[in-house]
């Protein structure tokens, strides 16, 4: 549409002449339960919307924006303006503004299928209807007429009409209800794209979390369909635990009533932290056995959105730029909050390993970009939730609190919360009262750490005596931005009984190109030099070739778990990098995998050994590599104690690496029973996990999919039944997932991601490579014609990665040649595409030599 694409001028412009006072939106959303679809168009629910606002030139003109199939009526200040005249699709045009203004838009909004703005799912399962909105960056507008950007922030009163038998919630309190009817309380000042309204029959539970004087309300709910497997006792300790702490450490009490917590489905982020009303992807309740990195995951995220209430709810950003000042922090806090408050206390360990892995990916990207972004539109904005505003920037928060201590670092928040509560903040900002509390020059330490993208390497350069003791250990720093980095460096001495035991450290301030470690001098001989033990900083690990020896044969040993998830991780960033042989990673893992106690490293490493083999592993290694990893994962499944986690993750990766026909036999029969391994409960979620694998290589078929779905039939079975039906090896098959994607629109926005994830084969190839050219073609009408998380999932999903030669790559750049006024997001997509799809032929090559 028109105008759709809102860009920083406009709302620096927009936010200069207006203020607002406050919206009262009414929802009436009993369209979502009638039968009948309508005959022509989407279904819609009819919306209305009072926005008080002053303008500080009267007689000015700007504009409000809403994205709706129409518009009723549109009043200014008690003129009646004609809506064909002044609404485009997206943005209404307000002139003669006065001083004082009260505008009223009646419209008739859009229920989505594609998790933005007012999202209606029907469930398979007993053909309820679940509604929950979604906003951020910019759909609010969908829902209600406003003024999309977060420094124009308001209080706001909900009313909403909804069927009967429905509970509705919003951000603030129910204050009365009047037949159908809800209304509100009034929220405290806060941004468009965190108010939210959850409508239908949801499941839901409450508690209470006292402290003092305080008391909050909280509630968490789900589809009833979920309800039986819904742990909410769980969610309310985490939640408490996390109330407990942060009250402590930003001595700042919660500022929004109540806390609900919405579990939702289809739901296309990890969580959104609207204050009051945080929604969650419902895959966070777990409908089998799952380990407890599952749970690590899912209290992170319960911490994240809750450190959101004052990162990002109390004090917001003025524009998308500063995205990181509420993504970073929060990042950080779920891992914080997790060591410091809850049973997960080693989170700093899947931090080091996973969260940094996603950084170090995007950080190396041809789109890297500073933590603080030049974000000149809201297309732009939305590919900047990414790993270098969420982990990254979270790592460079972890090594700011080194730099600045770690109770100067909570003093700074503390008085940053005080200063712009129910305000908008910029990088200056923060900047300034964390050099106040610390008295460091942040003005340096942000030029380097947030002003400038890339990822250092450091590497040990050590000499030794006649005796073997070091005389001299130097830390190397490589990257376009040489940084300064607090680091600890660890040396480890190999055990007779084969452990790695560190028993010398030291702390430096690496800077420049080389540092010397003097503290280290006249220690003994390591058979390891962990450089950023303790993962103080951001960076990626470099060994000696005398550490990196070691590690072949002993890093199973290493008994601490963040050292060993640490070189872990420099393996792989070593790989990736094409430095060290796909070959080499596998036989690292194949040897020491086995040994990891940390089952978040473990389950990570078995995604980077699938990795290794589909993507970097030279082409013809690829079906040996491939028997190893699955013989591999046979027999560490097979000694695994009975019923452990262990056993469970390798179970699944057993399933995810199958090549043979044994592999295949031995899942065929733990689906049908007339196979066993001892403590192994086949569940239905590993029952679905199973059947993929055996789909995919023609190994079962549709019946038994329809089988399947018949034991399961539920949300979440016909999501794996759409997988398992697009993973068939045929090309017919693959030709109705091509279809059912790109041709059409009406597959939702879970269906869509779960079509594009079973017809994306690595065993596939040859089947997938007549849709390479295709895909070529059609990028721009998808981008075009598809809300943008649509077009996002398909021109990523869809990209050609498997046909992994010269001649892909070629494609892409003569696609990048022709294109240049193409939509810079899209741009961005597919140059991300091509930048993995290079980095794995150098990979493979590497392999091949």
């Amino acid at each position: 549409m028109p105008g759709e694409n809102l860009s920083r001028d406009e709302a620096h412009e927009r936010a200069e002449l207006l203020s607002v006072d406050g919206y009262e939106v009414v929802l009436d959303l009993r369209s979502a339960v009638e039968e009948a679809e309508p005959a022509e168009g989407p279904r819609t629910f009819r919306s209305v919307t009072t926005l008080r606002f002053r303008a500080a030139v009267p007689g000015a003109s700007s504009f409000a924006d809403l994205i709706a199939p129409s518009v009723n009526s549109v009043t200014l200040n008690g003129r009646a303006l004609d809506p064909a005249e002044v609404f485009d699709g997206s943005r209404i045009a307000l002139d003669g503004l006065a001083a004082e203004n009260v505008l009223v838009v009646d419209a008739n909004c859009a229920y989505s299928r594609t998790g933005e703005g007012m999202h209606r799912f029907v469930d398979p399962e007993d053909g309820e209807v679940y509604l929950y909105t979604q906003y951020e960056p910019a759909d609010a507008r969908r829902v209600y007429a406003n003024f999309e950007q977060p420094d124009l922030k308001a209080p706001y009163r909900f009313e909403v009409t909804a069927p009967e038998g429905w509970q509705v919630w919003s951000n603030g309190v129910e204050e009365s209800r009047e037949g159908l009817t809800r209304r509100f309380a009034e929220t405290a000042p806060i941004s468009t794209y965190i108010t939210c309204v959850v409508a239908g029959p949801y499941h839901y539970v409450t508690d209470t979390y006292t402290r003092g004087d305080l008391t909050i309300p909280l509630g968490a709910m789900c589809r009833k369909g979920l309800a039986k497997h819904f742990d909410a006792d769980d969610v309310f300790l985490i939640t408490k635990q996390g109330f407990d702490l942060f009250h402590e450490i930003f001595d700042y009490p919660y500022p929004f009533g109540k806390y609900d917590q919405a579990f939702v489905p289809e739901y296309n982020l990890g969580a959104m932290e609207n204050p009051g009303m945080v929604t969650f992807k419902e895959e966070y309740i777990f409908r089998g056995k799952v380990t407890q990195a599952s749970y690590e995951r899912r209290s992170n995220t319960i911490l994240h959105e809750m450190a959101h209430m004052w990162f990002g709810d109390l004090v917001t950003m003025k524009w998308w730029d500063d995205l990181w000042l509420k993504e970073s922090f929060a990042d950080f806090m779920g891992s914080f909050g997790l060591v410091e408050a809850t049973r997960f206390d080693q989170a700093w360990v899947s931090f080091a390993n996973s969260r940094k892995a996603w950084a170090y990916r995007a950080d190396q990207l041809p789109s890297t970009h500073p933590v603080t972004a030049d974000i000149r539109d809201l297309e732009a904005a939305k590919l900047n939730f990414d790993g270098i505003t969420y982990a990254k920037g979270a790592a460079v928060l972890k090594q700011l609190v080194a730099y600045v201590g770690r109770e100067a670092f909570l003093e700074g928040a503390r008085r940053y919360f005080k200063a712009h509560a129910y305000g908008n903040t910029t990088l200056d900002d923060l900047l300034s009262v964390l050099g106040e509390v610390s008295g460091r020059d942040m003005a340096e330490w942000s030029r380097a750490w947030l002003q400038t993208a890339g990822v250092n390497a450091l590497t040990p350069a050590v000499t030794y005596d006649a005796d073997g003791r070091v005389t001299e250990l130097a830390v190397l720093q490589e990257g376009d931005e040489l940084r300064p980095h607090r680091v600890a460096v660890g040396l480890y001495r190999l055990e007779a009984d084969g452990a790695l035991v560190r028993y010398a450290r030291a702390e430096a301030d690496v800077a420049g190109a080389r540092t010397v470690v003097a503290e280290l001098a006249g220690a003994e001989r390591p058979a390891l030099v962990l450089v950023n033990d303790e993962d103080l900083t951001y960076c990626k690990i470099r060994f000696d070739e005398g550490s990196l020896e070691t590690l072949r044969g002993h890093l199973g040993g290493l008994t601490d778990p963040l050292a060993r998830a640490l070189c872990w991780s420099a393996l792989w960033n070593l790989t990736r990098d094409a430095l060290m042989p796909a070959r080499d990673f596998l036989s690292l893992f194949l040897a020491h995998a086995g040994r990891e106690s940390d089952v978040g490293v473990l389950q990570m490493l078995h995604a980077q050994a699938l990795t290794a083999v589909t993507r970097y592993a030279a082409p013809e290694r690829r079906e040996a590599s491939g028997r190893e990893l699955a013989a591999g994962a046979l027999r560490e499944l097979r000694v695994a104690e009975p019923g452990s986690e262990s056993q469970l993750t390798w179970a699944r990766f057993l399933a995810a690496s199958a090549s043979s026909e044994g592999d295949f036999q031995l899942l065929l029969g733990l689906l049908e029973g007339s196979a066993r391994i001892d403590g192994l409960d086949v569940d239905q979620e590993l029952r679905w996990d199973f059947l993929l694998p055996l789909v995919a290589h023609g190994a079962a078929d549709e019946d038994a999919i329809g089988a399947e779905l018949a034991r399961d039939d539920t949300a979440s079975g016909k999501r794996h039944q759409v997988r398992c039906l697009a993973a068939r090896p045929s090309a017919a098959v693959k030709d109705q997932a091509w279809a059912a994607v790109v041709a059409s629109d009406t597959l939702s926005n879970a269906l869509v991601e779960a079509t594009i994830d079973g017809m994306q084969q690595p065993s596939q190839r040859e089947l997938l490579a007549a849709y390479a050219g295709r895909y070529f073609e059609v990028i721009e009408g998808i981008w075009a014609d598809r809300s943008i998380q649509i077009g996002i999932d398909v021109v990523k999903g869809m990209y050609p990665s498997l046909q992994d030669s010269p001649a892909t790559l070629e494609a892409t750049d003569a696609w990048l040649a022709a294109r240049p006024d193409a939509a810079p997001a899209l741009r961005r997509l597919v140059l991300e595409s091509r930048d993995d799809l290079a980095r794995a032929l150098r990979a493979q090559a590497r392999d091949a030599s």
